[in-house]
């Protein structure tokens, strides 16, 4: 097994983090495609087989332009930040029906000294929030095996901002109410680089969003989504 990034992958990272502009990255764009994007491209097409194997209805679509590979270049129309670039590489592994609706995704971050995976779903909307909200009430025992198993926490740290107090509706004694305080439902673990950089990242990849997949199907659950 080949490994898909390099030490190189790391070097183009850092320099455009350090040169964050046009010129920069033009007289650079040959490292781009070599050393980040194609990689990434290979990897997200040889890791279809794991997704399908985790969920028949997820996809790990390698096609260059609308796949799973986020664009280098930031949208900064709303940005006070106006650097054209971001300074790490993305791919999102999506279900088949989420051109249509909000669905929760598996993730692959890579970036010096901060690569990590995830999964679920991230600021969802206020309707979105509700519905899983309300999922969690109906359904606490499922709940707690899919995200408080001593497997899970082992593995995956919940993430993301939580409310400071207990939303509308639900009250604060609940079980589970710092559950429903979330404002996004993702897990993540860290990646170190000498996994990214070494041979088994496929395999490494692959285990872990089996690992993270109870998170997922439980959201696809609470929204009527096939998993």
């Amino acid at each position: 097994m080949s490994a898909y990034f390099t030490d190189k992958t790391f070097a183009f990272l850092r320099g455009l983090a350090r040169h964050n502009h046009r010129e920069w990255f033009q007289a650079h764009k040959a490292d781009y495609e070599a050393h980040l994007r194609q990689p990434f491209l290979r990897l997200i097409g040889e890791l279809q087989p794991d997704i399908a194997a985790i969920s028949p209805h997820y996809r790990a679509d390698p096609r260059p332009v609308g796949g799973s590979l986020f664009r280098i270049h930031r949208d900064t129309r709303f940005a006070n930040d106006k650097t054209p670039y971001k300074t790490w590489a993305g791919a999102r592994f999506f279900h088949e029906r989420s051109r249509q609706l909000e669905a929760p995704s598996f993730y692959l971050h890579i970036q010096p000294g901060n690569c990590f995976l995830g999964a679920g779903l991230w600021h969802p909307e206020t309707i979105t929030l509700r519905r899983i909200r309300d999922f969690i009430v109906e359904n606490p025992e499922a709940w707690k095996q899919a995200v408080h198993a001593p497997a899970f926490r082992k593995r995956f740290q919940m993430g993301g901002e939580s409310l400071s107090r207990p939303p509308r509706g639900y009250p604060a004694e609940h079980p589970l109410i710092e559950d429903l305080k979330r404002k996004s439902f993702v897990c993540w673990r860290n990646l170190d680089d000498a996994t990214v950089t070494g041979p088994r990242l496929r395999q490494s990849v692959a285990e872990a969003f089996k690992g993270a997949a109870p998170l997922v199907d439980y959201l696809c659950a609470a929204l009527d989504l096939e998993f």
